[in-house]
């Protein structure tokens, strides 16, 4: 199951004006992991989940019944389906993008902040519906979507606090790096897309990034000064990667901690696979092999099965819900689909 179209031919990335370092493995590499048989299963099982957990406004929420994180839910569906090659009204769940998009573009306001996002940790929100809003704008082109997604990165950029990372709400004093991935990704996308990213911007982000790194164990803090952990790490090595950072030492150290922290019992285990998957993906060779077979054992060894439906609880999520772990879980398989530009060399 290969719905949609293959999006390809990205040689070399440009960020701000300048071509980026070749981050290490190849394409050849990458190939090698392939979904088999028994993932695409899954894949399509839990696609088919969150088609019927889509409301009628388009969004998606944290489970059945639920009002909860719509602006949040709807971008890390989308970008489930867009890792598998789903487009707007086009491939086998190309509805289903059509009406997600759709209703994100109708809850920005005229001053670029989503009206239904959970308004105390803001950027959360912000930060993954941008990225998906830019993945869909590299392939459509619409010139509405761009006038919005400017908007969506003006946001990003002037919020960018004195630290160099981003909090909770645009423009905080302090920063951290949970919050900090997902706004480097977004402008990263953005840039992908045609968007105008300011380096500045990217310079202090990666310094603060700097700061949050331990030595001592190779892993990342949450802030400086803090204790390393398995999805703060993660976060982190991508969020180097997504700036260029491909061959900083501290990113193969950061993989090492990954390796030798990861633990499906630990807190924010399915948070940080949504970033330590694209971090091995970019590294490449050995890494990205072992840690996809890695994902692949525990991921089919947990999914639930009902019937032609598939999908993950919210036990390795801190109760986010069925339905983020389950997107979150799609977007890590179907990697070898190779379908995200966000995820490309």
């Amino acid at each position: 199951m290969r719905p949609g179209f293959l999006r390809s031919g990205m040689v070399a990335i440009f960020f701000a004006g300048a071509l980026l370092p070749a981050p290490r493995g190849n394409a050849a590499e990458q190939d090698a992991v392939t979904v088999d048989a028994d993932t695409e299963a899954v894949i399509h099982g839990a696609l088919n989940y969150l088609a019927g957990q889509q409301g009628s406004n388009g969004a998606w929420t944290q489970r059945p019944g639920s009002a909860q994180y719509p602006v949040a839910m709807t971008g890390y569906a989308l970008m489930a389906f867009l890792s598998t090659g789903n487009l707007p009204d086009e491939g086998e769940y190309g509805r289903n993008v059509t009406a997600g998009m759709e209703y994100l573009l109708n809850d920005i306001g005229p001053d670029g902040i989503f009206r239904d996002a959970n308004q105390g940790k803001y950027m959360y929100n912000h930060g993954i519906a941008t990225v998906a809003l830019c993945e869909l704008y590299g392939e459509t082109g619409s010139p509405v979507l761009r006038q919005r997604i400017e908007q969506l990165v003006g946001v990003i950029v002037n919020g960018q606090s004195a630290m160099g990372g981003w909090r909770y709400k645009p423009g905080a004093k302090d920063a951290d790096i949970s919050v900090t991935v997902l706004q480097v990704a977004a402008l990263r996308a953005a840039k992908n897309a045609g968007l105008a990213v300011p380096q500045g911007t990217i310079d202090r982000a990666v310094a603060f990034i700097g700061q949050c790194y331990k030595q001592d164990s190779g892993g990342f803090a949450y802030k400086p000064g803090g204790a390393p952990g398995f999805a703060r790490t993660a976060a982190a090595i991508y969020s180097l990667q997504v700036c260029g950072r491909y061959n900083d030492p501290e990113v193969g150290k950061g993989s090492d901690y990954l390796f030798a922290n990861d633990d499906e019992n630990a807190e924010w285990w399915a948070y940080g696979c949504y970033y330590a998957a694209p971090a091995e993906y970019m590294i490449g060779g050995d890494n990205w092999g072992r840690w996809y077979g890695l994902m692949k054992t525990v991921l089919l060894g947990s999914v639930v099965r009902s019937g032609e439906l598939c999908y993950w609880d919210e036990k390795r999520s801190q109760k986010l819900g069925p339905n983020y772990e389950t997107a979150v879980f799609v977007t890590v398989l179907a990697m070898p689909y190779h379908y995200l530009p966000l995820y490309q060399r």
